[in-house]
């Protein structure tokens, strides 16, 4: 299941920009080549769900709009062949940090029929005890 597609893509960051990253023949075509746009999703997706599988059943039951966010800035990372713009580099960069925020499970995702994996911990516990000097066999002392 693809977390984005090109549609997406389109209408987030524009046919030409798409058509600049894919159109990769010997002599330009004009159009957004789909299969370089399906193995850059791919190439998100994978990233992903090495991230998510560590809190959360595969496949996902719904894809929330913030994975699908993530999905679309990896991807459209992945597309570029050279160095790119500050602004993609940055959006990347705070995608990773937040699929490592989900996995160490500081942001919780609400996906029906999906709970986050137990840690199997339940916090921290302590065991007082008797305490050697009180009031009473202190007497006489205090």
């Amino acid at each position: 299941m693809d977390y984005t597609n090109l549609a997406s893509l389109t209408d987030r960051f524009g046919t030409r920009m798409l058509i600049a990253l894919t159109d990769r023949a010997e002599i330009a075509t004009g159009v957004i080549d789909v299969a370089v746009i399906d193995n850059a999703i791919t190439g998100a997706d994978a990233v992903i769900n090495g991230y998510l599988a560590k809190r959360y059943q595969l496949p996902l039951a719904e894809i929330p709009t913030l994975i699908a966010e993530l999905s679309e800035e990896i991807a459209i990372w992945k597309l570029h062949r050279a160095a790119p713009d500050p602004k993609i580099e940055e959006d990347y960069k705070a995608a990773i940090r937040t699929l490592k925020d989900i996995s160490a499970g500081t942001i919780q995702l609400d996906i029906a029929g999906a709970p986050p994996a137990s840690t199997g911990g339940t916090g921290a516990r302590i065991t007082d005890r008797e305490r050697p000097l009180t009031a009473v066999n202190m007497k006489g002392f205090i």
